[in-house]
């Protein structure tokens, strides 16, 4: 079974979602379709079949979140020792060598990342470049617009 590594933070987002689709979500669309199917004939009430359709969202989504969580192996940051090197979980800011620009990544699970947020998944190409590596070395980045240079400014375990 190939385990699936995510922050402790990730793991708590899956089980507060989970918790509110099966006690909130689950709960008003069985309504739902009991309500639409009181109004009679169901092959033409949109009512009815908008709900099933619903509800067939919100089970896809319970299973795909136990899933996640019974294959996540989770990693408490706070607990590693990783010896100023960047691992799973860090947060890095690095420095364009091409224009000086600062940016900071946390390296997370794959169903963590969001580039918006600054949280970049594991086995992406920034954060594979990162791994291992300490603060003041300098990392290549293959890009689609080519080959980018960063120096690590600051490794943060939090």
């Amino acid at each position: 079974m190939k385990r699936n590594p995510m922050t402790l933070r990730g793991a708590e987002l899956l089980r507060v979602e989970l918790k509110k689709l099966r006690s909130e979500d689950r709960p008003n669309v069985i309504k739902a379709i009991a309500e639409a199917r009181a109004l009679g004939d169901l092959s033409e009430n949109a009512e009815y079949h908008a709900a099933r359709e619903q509800q067939g969202f919100i089970e896809g989504r319970i299973a795909e979140i136990e899933a996640k969580l019974s294959t996540a192996e989770i990693i408490d940051v706070a607990t590693l020792s990783p010896g100023g090197k960047v691992v799973f979980g860090a947060t890095v800011e690095i420095e364009s060598e091409d224009d000086g620009k600062r940016t900071t990544y946390a390296i997370v699970g794959e169903d963590e990342a969001d580039i918006r947020a600054g949280r970049i998944a594991y086995n992406s190409p920034i954060a594979r470049a990162l791994i291992g590596k300490s603060e003041g070395d300098v990392v290549e980045v293959a890009a689609p617009g080519g080959t980018r240079s960063y120096e690590i400014v600051s490794i943060r375990y939090s």
